[in-house]
């Protein structure tokens, strides 16, 4: 029992990363499907209205439970969401650029393609968050 939970804290950024990233896919996967299989609405519109709620999601998940952010200045705060929104804008460029690319072009089910997307849009997000959001340590 000691060694797992040596092992847990040893990745435990990674492990809630991917718990955090799951539940942020989850919520972005449910209201995209919600609105464009029921309500009907464009799967563009839906990925980035689906996309915006899951940042936001993630933003919170993210600095409070997966990297324990401890900026609480007015600066650092500022940067910090500046950083974290401009890093996910990325992705919804690139989440929207793969849904073009597989469901416009190669026409490939919509659904299919937005679990895929989301796959490679959390391994990107964990990399910026890494690198250039939450970094432990150092005074931004």
């Amino acid at each position: 029992m000691e060694k797992l939970k040596s092992l847990f804290n040893q990745y435990r950024e990674i492990i809630n990363y991917l718990i955090f990233g799951v539940l942020t896919t989850i919520v972005n996967f449910v209201l995209y499907t919600i609105f464009v299989t029921i309500f009907h609405i464009d799967y563009m519109i839906s990925t980035i209205v689906a996309q915006i709620v899951a940042i936001i999601f993630a933003y919170v998940t993210n600095k409070l439970f997966v990297f324990q952010s401890k900026n609480l200045t007015k600066k650092e705060l500022t940067q910090e969401i500046i950083s974290f929104f401009t890093c996910r804008g990325i992705s919804l460029l690139l989440d929207m650029g793969f849904m073009y690319l597989f469901v416009d072009i190669f026409h490939l089910n919509e659904v299919i393609m937005k679990l895929v997307s989301n796959i490679l849009i959390i391994i990107a997000n964990y990399v910026f968050s890494k690198l250039f959001i939450f970094k432990r340590g150092e005074t931004k």
